[in-house]
């Protein structure tokens, strides 16, 4: 534990805002690498600069080699272990937690308890009803995201308020860091580097395809790949499990259906995949026909060539997740498909999204993404229609009022 409290202290923590209610039992969920342990850094360091000690505090890592046989028995063990050592009641960090088997229920005993607990994992069934309804209400959970695009800016030490944006310089350096982050997304220590497809290469390959091969024991690590790489270039379409499983075996072997859903799912327990269904299907179609997109941009462009209208779609489904959630038991954000396809729809907002690169450029995609939005409010309430480009700007009305032509990052720095 001792070197454990000596890494915290020295890690250079990049501030994320931090939840900022009293309610003190938190777990937050996400891809691995997007930043959640050092958010468990920032709340430790945080707490030390007010004066408290390690004697209020327990931290433990479950990817650490040294807990490779860590079991849910001995969580009390080490919660005694505290106690000969400093007789306080600690406030518990447990990082990854999602590697001990039946960590909920001494989570669940915890809170009984009245500790203060923050957890982070990065398996998505830990948003499933069956672990939510163990916890029954007595942890808040936080979706964790790589960095969004005005964290990307702050880190970066990029102005963009409104005074910033009007200046010339101000306002081409901000545009630099935007195709930055369009094309090479926000994973936090991919920040910086000026050869980020290494990075991103290797956090793949080792981190999120070697996670899931090794968590699920595939065989074919091979198919997940060629899986991934077909969803990756059709991230702007709904595909359905059908048409995946003849596609990979064309080129594979055969593949089955049921195959083809459980790399699918192995890779959305894991973040890696974010599903998107469509709001105006049939049951079956909701599950077996729907959109994908990546947890970053980053790793999609590892994937694509020339792939800039599928990674303005990409980026603006994160936003979206980002935004509203992506918990699969309580879905706010779908596409509809029925004749015509709309990107993205809210019906909470009664918003409707369209998502193009550019729509200037060809009057054929110009025609296509209005008339959608035209005859989407006769079958959807709609307050608001929305065009999200690159850096193109308009302003269009039709007998339901307007549709709004706007860059993705204006978008995106005004939510």
């Amino acid at each position: 534990m001792a070197s454990n409290q000596r890494d915290v202290e020295n890690y250079q923590v990049i501030p994320r805002e931090l939840p900022s209610d009293e309610f003190e039992r938190r777990v937050f969920i996400g891809v691995r690498r997007a930043g959640k342990s050092f958010m468990l850094y920032q709340k430790m360091q945080q707490m030390l600069a007010e004066g408290r000690g390690w004697d209020g505090m327990l931290y433990l890592n479950f990817e650490d080699d040294r807990l490779a046989d860590f079991t849910a028995e001995d969580f009390e063990l080490i919660l005694e272990c505290h106690a000969e050592m400093y007789d306080q009641r600690p406030m518990l960090f447990l990082d990854e937690v999602q590697n001990i088997d039946g960590w909920e229920k001494f989570a669940r005993r915890m809170a009984d308890a009245k500790y203060r607990v923050w957890i982070t994992g990065s398996n998505a069934k830990m948003l499933s009803s069956e672990i939510m309804t163990t916890l029954g209400g007595r942890y808040l959970t936080t979706e964790v995201y790589p960095y969004s695009f005005q964290e990307f800016l702050i880190v970066n030490e990029v102005p963009f308020d409104e005074h910033a944006l009007l200046a010339t310089e101000s306002r081409a350096k901000m545009l630099r860091a935007w195709s930055e982050y369009l094309h090479w997304g926000g994973l936090p220590e991919s920040v910086g580097l000026s050869v980020k497809r290494d990075y991103l290469t290797s956090t793949l390959q080792k981190i999120y395809l070697g996670d899931i091969v090794s968590r699920n024991k595939i065989s074919n690590a091979n198919l997940l790949r060629l899986l991934l790489k077909k969803l990756a270039e059709s991230v702007k379409q709904p595909v359905s499990y059908n048409r995946l499983s003849n596609v990979l075996s064309s080129v594979s072997g055969k593949i089955t259906m049921p195959t083809v859903s459980k790399y699918i799912e192995y890779s959305e327990d894991a973040w890696l995949l974010l599903r998107l269904r469509n709001v105006s299907a049939a049951f079956a179609d909701k599950e077996t026909l729907c959109k994908y997109y990546f947890v970053d941009n980053g790793v999609l462009n590892l994937f694509l060539l020339d792939g800039d209208t599928s990674l303005l779609e990409n980026l603006t489904a994160l936003t979206m997740f980002r935004k509203y959630g992506h918990d699969k038991d309580n879905e706010r954000v779908f596409f509809y498909n029925d004749k015509v396809e709309v990107d993205f729809y809210v019906p909470e907002d009664k918003l409707a999204v369209q998502a193009s690169y550019s729509i200037t450029q060809a009057e054929s995609t110009f025609d296509r993404e209005l008339d959608a939005l035209k005859k989407l409010p006769k079958v959807l309430p709609c307050d608001r229609r929305v065009i999200l480009t690159y850096d193109e700007s308009d302003t269009i009305t039709d007998e339901f009022g307007t549709i709004e032509v706007m860059p993705l990052w204006k978008w995106i720095l005004e939510l």
